[in-house]
């Protein structure tokens, strides 16, 4: 007898719909076609442990089982519910007619019980797109899949609960979620809030026009001045997440399996700090069977890369087409496949090796030209892609003896997100640009109109600070932030200057 049954792959951060053919006839053996790995081949020893714990006799005949469409690699443990009930629904022990009504995935172990899987957002999203009655997952994945609306979804904790369901014998709980309201409750909810870091109101300024224009920043500063601790309380500024970013962020954290049984959604802007010893892979993503890297998981959010010259040098290269492109594209022999990147770059580094140049009371201990050349451990081109350079100072033990809390991020994120909204009007006729940062020379010449007074001040600070071409356009960019948390229609002088501060690192006197 031949019975279908759905399931789904994923592909980037997509799903595909599988359908899973199960043909129980004449003979004996278990065979498995459609391009399945391992990790699905191996489903027959499970299945034929949980059918012998959940009551289920597997037949002694021949079992063939097709994963289709044939041609697309299928890949981990979530196929082993769809081919288990593919199997009874062959043997007679389910009811066929109600398996084209529902996507069913999940991992059985070897008592029968389901165990949770990977990217059942997107499979979620399929279904419906599908037009699928509904889906049946592990109870654990039940709240992450809940909140694509229209679709009924079923968390099982067995394979035995999810027999009696479809047979009309049992019930399981139908798993329901507000989505908005959801979104709506964690919205606000940040661990880190600027009002706890004292002193440092210059660092705080540059990282509120950071986040008012999405510049890339770098702070540069000796050990234990607070680099750390001012990245950290970045997404806590930056405007709320809308929903469908939201969904986006959920979607990829869902595919890496970084979703808890808790979790629901992602409301907040995720905050992505890698290690210094991270791969090439682990940061932009791929391998053999391709996930998304660290810059994808922070998509829509912040990527703080700390002690920025101590990453391999091609590590550091690899970043610099998904922050132009704001995708990364991992290509195979027989597929392409594309994860978005759209995120903030914040880096922070020491000014040298021993960390202390520039130090108020401690002196530098490195020998000529080594700051320099730590700093070129940094390749022109990925600082050419970094808008905003700060130096941080230590904070003298007088201000931190003091009682008074700082600003709040609340209060900068109110200005901020003022300032986001006078970009997007502005970029609304422009697809894919949102804020300052993303402009090019085009819009940057169109939207950055200098004085004559203007050109004079840019003209001198190029010529006596030893500041680089690149910076030109940079400073251009930085300045109408500074102008837009201001609402001011022109860039004025006092923008501009402020605007040239922030370029530390391309002052010819920086590390002689």
């Amino acid at each position: 007898m031949l019975v279908k049954t759905y399931g789904s792959a994923i592909l980037g951060v997509n799903a595909i719909t599988v359908t899973v053919e199960v043909n129980v006839g004449d003979g004996v053996g278990f065979f498995m076609v459609g391009l399945p790995d391992n990790a699905v081949k191996e489903s027959a020893q499970r299945i034929s442990s949980a059918f012998e714990e959940s009551g289920f006799r597997i037949p002694g005949k021949r079992i063939i089982v097709n994963l289709a469409p044939a041609d697309l690699k299928k890949e981990g443990t979530a196929y082993d519910l769809t081919i288990a009930i593919g199997v009874l629904g062959a043997i007679g022990a389910t009811k066929p007619d109600e398996l084209e009504h529902y996507v069913i995935m999940g991992e059985l172990g070897l008592d029968g019980n389901l165990r949770p899987i990977k990217g059942v957002l997107p499979i979620a999203i399929e279904a419906r797109k599908q037009k699928y009655k509904g889906i049946i997952v592990p109870a654990e994945n039940a709240r992450e899949a809940a909140i694509v609306n229209n679709l009924e979804v079923y968390g099982a904790t067995s394979l035995k609960e999810v027999v009696a369901f479809l047979n009309g014998e049992g019930a399981i709980e139908q798993t329901v979620i507000d989505t908005r309201a959801e979104f709506a409750r964690s919205l606000n909810s940040y661990e880190y809030d600027f009002a706890d870091v004292k002193g440092q109101t210059s660092v705080k300024r540059c990282l509120e026009i950071a986040a008012a224009g999405g510049h890339n920043a770098i702070m540069i500063g000796p050990p234990g001045s607070g680099k750390t601790m001012l990245a950290k309380r970045m997404p806590g500024i930056l405007p709320p997440l809308t929903l469908s970013e939201s969904l986006e962020t959920t979607q990829i954290h869902s595919v890496a399996g970084l979703m808890h049984k808790e979790d629901s959604l992602i409301a907040v802007r995720p905050f992505r700090a890698p290690h210094h010893t991270v791969s090439d892979v682990a940061l932009v993503g791929g391998g053999a069977n391709p996930k998304p890297g660290e810059i994808s998981l922070a998509h829509n959010g912040v990527l703080f890369l700390d002690e920025l010259p101590e990453f391999k040098r091609t590590v550091l290269e690899v970043l610099r087409q998904p922050m132009e492109e704001r995708r990364v594209t991992i290509s195979r022999a027989k597929m392409s496949i594309d994860y978005p990147a759209s995120f903030m770059l914040i880096a922070a580094m020491n000014p040298c090796p021993c960390g202390y140049y520039n130090h108020p009371s401690i002196p530098c201990t490195c020998p000529p030209g080594a700051v320099k050349r730590y700093l070129n451990k940094v390749s022109g081109p990925l600082m050419d892609r970094i808008d905003i350079h700060i130096e941080v100072t230590p904070v003298p033990v007088s201000q931190l003896n003091k009682e008074e809390r700082a600003e709040s991020s609340a209060a900068i994120r109110e200005r901020v997100v003022a300032a986001r909204a006078i970009q997007t009007a502005r970029f609304a006729a422009t697809p894919g640009v949102h804020c300052n940062a993303q402009m090019g020379s085009k819009l940057t010449r169109q939207y950055c109109v200098l004085t004559d007074e203007c050109r004079a001040i840019m003209e001198q600070a190029m010529n006596r600070l030893g500041l680089s071409a690149r910076a030109y356009d940079r400073i251009l960019r930085v300045s109408r932030t500074i102008a837009d948390l201001e609402a001011a229609p022109d860039i004025n002088p006092d923008h501009l200057r402020e605007a040239i501060t922030y370029r530390s690192l391309d002052r010819d006197s920086w590390g002689r």
